[in-house]
């Protein structure tokens, strides 16, 4: 049977309907530039996705917080006029490791004195070491194959030495990358923390939780761009197929072929090899987005008539490695009916507890809620989890990390354009990798890459 699919004609195609492709096609349409954005899913914002709760608390599934250095993320908030809402930070934090239950108004100071200054000592050492790692090019760092053949595990053990500081450390790794520290090297680590601007260790604040919320979820970002760009965003078309040959780059879908003068790539990493690529890519590039899996991570969310922790002095935030939950955080809003904790269960325990059913999963998280915050913990309103692991179009979460010896084989093939195919996402950015903010700067910088190109073409 022939063929029936048509061949539409644009000048740039987007592969993925996050913040960074589109971030770079209103970048792209702003210039006059033709661009069509192609979303396997049946909404746009990747990552980040609106839901709540039967209660009717709204929640954000996937990415939420802000930081208040996030300028992008910030600007969008402003011009979209969406409700920026503080992170609740009063009360005291619980720190769960070594069998023990530790309180203090600073995660970072809950430990006993010993513990508390290895882990101090080992955070610090961690600041003075990234500052070594080139932004661009972390590769070439001074050190660099001796820190990525060394796993994070490794290092953690030579850094300190008490139970309590090593657990803690575990719990901050996970929280804050989804992976193991075993499953990443110290040269990736540093990396990432340089390209996330730093641990910025809070000296007075409660949590490291950032500054900001929106009062319903951040998919409004998404979808405030997405509008602005109407009938050039297509959703439920997953790109199959990109083909490099000839002048064109050409991207089919199920049912449709687009050729386009360039194409922008802007979904996570390991979805990039699921697309069938003609000619196929080149051997770094491959082995970089084999070498590079998504983190695991479960969020999930328990709704209460009240905020009760608070009237027991307690801030909601807790960080633990004695159990499924990695880390808690007040998630109510500030002119909220109810109360909300959000919890993490993040790394190996992620991937084991995504596979057991719901139900099993909720009596886990609720009985350790119950434990670090109290027996009204175990009973909410409602619960819901979204276990990012099992999710088609993501495959985990937050971000995708370099195994142990990736960023020095394969890491600067990262950005590399590939004839007129470039890479975007938030694994990406230059600054603020890993967030929301570095997605939006991955496409501002591919949609200049591209703008500068054609210009140079004459185009």
């Amino acid at each position: 049977m022939a063929d029936s699919r048509t061949t539409e004609r644009y000048d740039v195609g987007v592969v993925g309907a996050g913040l960074a492709g589109l971030t770079a096609a209103r970048e792209l349409t702003e210039a006059g530039v033709d661009v069509v954005v192609l979303e396997a899913r049946d909404r746009v914002g990747g990552r980040t996705a609106a839901d709540s709760l039967p209660t009717g608390d709204a929640i954000d599934r996937g990415a939420e917080w802000i930081d208040t250095e996030h300028e992008r993320v910030l600007e969008l908030v402003e011009e979209f006029d969406l409700e920026l809402c503080e992170q609740y930070d009063a009360g005291v934090d619980r720190v769960a490791v070594a069998g023990e239950l530790f309180d203090h108004e600073n995660r970072f100071r809950a430990l006993p004195e010993e513990s508390a200054s290895e882990l101090q000592a080992a955070l610090e050492r961690i600041e003075s070491l990234r500052r070594d790692v080139p932004l661009e090019s972390p590769h070439e760092a001074p050190d660099a194959e001796r820190w990525d053949a060394t796993t994070l595990e490794s290092w953690k053990r030579e850094a300190m030495a008490t139970e309590a500081a090593r657990e803690a450390f575990d719990a901050f790794v996970r929280a804050e990358f989804t992976v193991e520290p075993s499953g990443i090297s110290l040269l990736y680590f540093l990396a990432a923390v340089d390209a996330g601007g730093g641990l910025e260790i809070p000296a007075e604040s409660t949590s490291v939780t950032q500054k900001y919320r929106l009062a319903d979820s951040t998919q409004q970002l998404s979808e405030g761009l997405a509008a602005g760009l109407g009938g050039a965003v297509r959703l439920s078309e997953p790109v199959r197929r990109i083909d490099r040959r000839g002048d064109d780059v050409t991207l089919e879908t199920d049912d449709e072929t687009y050729a386009v003068s360039d194409a922008i790539v802007a979904i996570p990493p390991p979805l990039i090899d699921r697309i069938d690529h003609e000619p196929s890519l080149p051997a770094r590039r491959r082995g970089l987005v084999q070498r590079m899996p998504m983190g695991a991570v479960i969020k999930c969310f328990a709704a209460y008539e009240e905020p009760f922790w608070r009237e027991d002095g307690y801030s909601g935030s807790v960080l633990a490695a004695d159990g499924a939950v990695t880390e808690v955080a007040d998630g109510t809003l500030p002119d909220g009916d109810r109360g909300l904790l959000v919890a993490f269960v993040a790394g190996a325990d992620a991937l084991e507890w995504s596979d057991r059913p719901a139900a099993e999963r909720r009596e886990r998280v609720l009985e350790e809620l119950g434990r670090y915050l109290g027996p009204r913990a175990t009973d909410p309103l409602e619960y819901a989890d979204e276990a990012w692991s099992k999710t088609r179009w993501s495959t985990g979460g937050y971000n995708a990390a370099m195994t142990p010896g990736t960023l020095t084989t394969c890491g600067d093939a990262l950005r590399e354009p590939v004839g007129g195919v470039r890479w975007a996402g938030s694994e990406t950015a230059l600054e603020w990798r890993g967030f929301m903010e570095g997605a939006i700067h991955s496409g501002e910088r591919v949609a200049n890459e591209i703008l500068e190109n054609r210009g140079a073409r004459g185009n």
